[in-house]
């Protein structure tokens, strides 16, 4: 899925949001397509009941279920995501260094990937041999080096 909007407020009492939109524009939205919000880790999915643009790259919107202030208070903060747009393909990552953005060294190098619904994660090969299994989210990524094919990660404390 790709992540196209982000739910910045609550708007009113009924329940209406403020969402800004990332690489799209709200004219690229399939009003009768699904977006998804992620609770508990699990897409849960919701359509638009109104969509109203604000500038260039706002909407007001109304989504299912969100009926109430403290509905709509709850998903503020909240990506949408979106499941019809065409991706990008992926970069393969393989054989790239991996750094610790806390101490700045090279822990090791990313070996493979490990799907796992909602949290997609990395294996990567340490000097020795052993392979340990990583966090791999956008937020946990500091800096991807093109040139040096380095990836430098936060690395939660106790996985290495």
């Amino acid at each position: 899925m790709l992540r196209i909007a982000q739910v910045l407020k609550s708007n009113g009492t009924e329940g209406e949001l403020l969402v800004s939109f990332f690489d799209i524009g709200p004219e690229d939205i399939d009003l009768q397509e699904p977006v998804f919000i992620y609770f508990d880790g699990l897409p849960v999915p919701f359509y638009f009941e109104s969509f109203r643009r604000r500038g260039t790259g706002r909407a007001l919107v109304r989504l299912t279920g969100v009926r109430s202030l403290r509905d709509a208070d709850e998903l503020a903060g909240r990506a949408l995501w979106a499941d019809y747009f065409q991706e990008e393909e992926e970069e393969d990552l393989t054989g790239w260094t991996v750094i610790s953005a806390a101490t700045g060294e090279a822990v090791g190098t990313l070996a493979g990937y490990e799907d796992i619904p909602g949290n997609t994660c990395i294996w990567v090969e340490r000097p020795g041999g052993e392979q340990v299994l990583l966090p791999f989210h956008e937020d946990l990524l500091v800096c991807m080096n093109e040139e040096q094919r380095s990836l430098t990660l936060t690395i939660p404390e106790g996985l290495l």
